[in-house]
């Protein structure tokens, strides 16, 4: 989708600048949402990329508006809403109101290292792959209002194959409740004069993951 979250090659947002020895939360709240996160996440409720698609689905005044953990906060209030997990009501009150529906699993302390490690997409192909290492494609023009992995930047863009990396779940599909759709996965390089003109610097280059229905022969 081309969302407010896809800021890859965009200008006026300033330079990066890394906090010198940056802590991992700056307040317990940020620790919390990541846990509530994690917990909810581990029940199966809903999966990687709907969780991605969600912060997508932000308002784009209250994105910016956010920090990293604010989005997070945000994105769980609107899946808990969706799935039927809480109500309005309870949010505004703060705590629950009624029971909870049942959830496909709960996570329990035991089970924390398993939710910290990220578990394999990798699929069994439906297909041989369509390209391989050295071919010339093209990022496919599209722009779907669902969420997508492939960076805007990119789109209409000629670049190279530099590894195939196995077949995987389709986060494109998952998202939106369609399945795994497993499809190929390439390294495709981008010159950076092709994605921003030749006043990019003649050097630079630009390595991007792209699933196989982004790309198109060049």
């Amino acid at each position: 989708m081309n969302g407010v979250h896809d800021l890859g090659g965009l200008h006026g947002f300033g330079p990066v600048e890394p906090e010198p020895d940056e802590p991992v939360f700056h307040a317990p709240w940020e620790g919390r949402v990541l846990a509530l996160n994690r917990a909810l996440g581990f029940t199966g409720a809903w999966t990687l990329d709907t969780a991605r698609a969600a912060i997508e689905e932000l308002p784009a005044r209250v994105y910016l508006a956010s920090s990293y953990y604010e989005r997070w906060a945000l994105r769980l209030e609107r899946l808990l809403l969706r799935y039927g997990l809480v109500g309005a009501d309870e949010l505004a009150a703060g705590r629950a109101l009624r029971a909870g529906p049942p959830l496909p699993r709960t996570l329990t302390a035991g089970g924390v290292g398993a939710v910290l490690a990220r578990g394999s997409v990798e699929r069994p192909p439906p297909a041989a792959a369509r390209f391989g290492p050295g071919e010339r494609v093209r990022a496919k023009n599209i722009h779907p209002p669902t969420h997508t992995r492939l960076p805007r930047y990119a789109r209409g863009r000629r670049g190279l194959i530099e590894a195939v990396r196995g077949c995987h779940v389709f986060p494109d599909a998952v998202a939106t409740g369609a399945g795994e759709q497993p499809q190929w996965l390439y390294t495709v390089v981008f010159s950076g004069r092709e994605l921003w003109g030749e006043d990019a610097d003649p050097a630079a280059t630009v390595s991007i993951d792209a699933f196989e229905p982004y790309l198109e022969p060049a």
